[in-house]
């Protein structure tokens, strides 16, 4: 069969990767890291290995792996495998200036994703006059190994990525600034490093766009987290509570509710449903942090800058 290679872990599940294989010994993966799998090392070159168009890191992982499915093979995770990976203490070469990530990704999405590119490019405006370089040879290969669509990967092998990663953002529930009733201060992540808590600051919306964006926009998405950014660009981490006295940290974001699910209710109030505890805030020294629900009291209002009534009636009412 196929000899495993490496992941970063042995105690990690492990990518096999084979051409035309019914059986299954693993979990099929619709999408791994590019540089972690074992494959057939004859196959491999016949898929075209990685696209040489790719520069120095980043997008590989899409490439090799909407590739080996859409061209004939199958991606699995194998359990209980151990090999070793040996990281280099320093980079050998040197990264030209002006290499972009994002030219990879759009080299990848021009080669391989159909009519799903058109969901990056309205995700991510600036990549649509981006240039790819020349992609010809790579859909040459693709013609040539009679590879399967996009759209084919998308219904057959990553079905259920749209209900996580859905291509066009649902709307969200509300965004803006966060200010508190009680005292006319905002929640700010000036100081917010990950895993640390979330604080109280002086409401800066007016006082220039730049120093308002990096800091008092939040968006509560359809997720029902709260996440630093506007809804087109909201950073991966999210507002986390752990008990009913709690501070309230930024935590890196899971999408499984929990300690991340809040309920942004009429009487104004952000609802924990975990903890069963609302956000309050000290304005002495600029806390936020978990308390027992008082809608009457005004440290525990809280007023986004927008909201939109209808996806938060479907929240409150879900």
């Amino acid at each position: 069969r196929h000899l495993l290679l490496e992941c970063s872990s042995c105690q990690r599940q492990h990518i096999v990767v084979a051409k035309g294989v019914d059986e299954s010994s693993g979990q099929r993966s619709p999408v791994m890291a590019g540089g972690l799998f074992a494959v057939d090392r004859k196959w491999f070159w016949e898929l075209g290995g990685y696209d040489p168009g790719l520069e120095i890191w980043g997008g590989e992982q899409y490439e090799i792996s909407f590739k080996v499915w859409m061209c004939g093979g199958r991606m699995e995770d194998i359990p209980c495998s151990r090999v070793g990976h040996i990281y280099r203490k320093y980079v050998p070469y040197k990264v030209p200036a002006g290499v972009s990530l994002a030219r990879n990704l759009k080299r990848v999405a021009e080669v391989w994703m159909d009519e799903y590119a058109e969901y990056i490019y309205q995700r991510r405006p600036e990549y649509r006059h981006l240039s790819a370089g020349d992609v010809a040879a790579q859909k040459r290969l693709r013609s040539s190994l009679n590879c399967k669509s996009f759209r084919w990967f998308m219904t057959q092998i990553a079905w259920d990525l749209p209900k996580f990663y859905p291509p066009v953002e649902p709307p969200a529930a509300a965004w803006g600034e966060i200010r508190n009733v009680g005292t006319g201060l905002c929640a700010d992540t000036k100081h917010g490093a990950l895993g640390s808590p979330l604080r109280l600051e002086g409401c800066v919306r007016g006082r220039g766009e730049a120093a308002w964006n990096s800091m008092q926009v939040f968006t509560f998405t359809w997720r029902e987290d709260i996440r630093p950014g506007d809804p087109q660009h909201t950073k991966k981490f999210c507002f986390d509570a752990v008990s009913h006295t709690s501070p309230v940290t930024l935590y890196d974001c899971h999408s499984m509710k929990g300690n991340q699910l809040w309920k942004y209710r009429q009487d104004k109030t952000l609802f924990h449903p975990v903890s069963g505890s609302c956000m309050d805030c000290s304005e002495s020294d600029h806390r936020v942090f978990m308390n027992t629900c008082n809608p009457s009291s005004p440290t525990q209002q809280w007023l986004f800058e927008h909201t939109n009534s209808t996806v938060l009636e479907n929240f409150n009412r879900n």
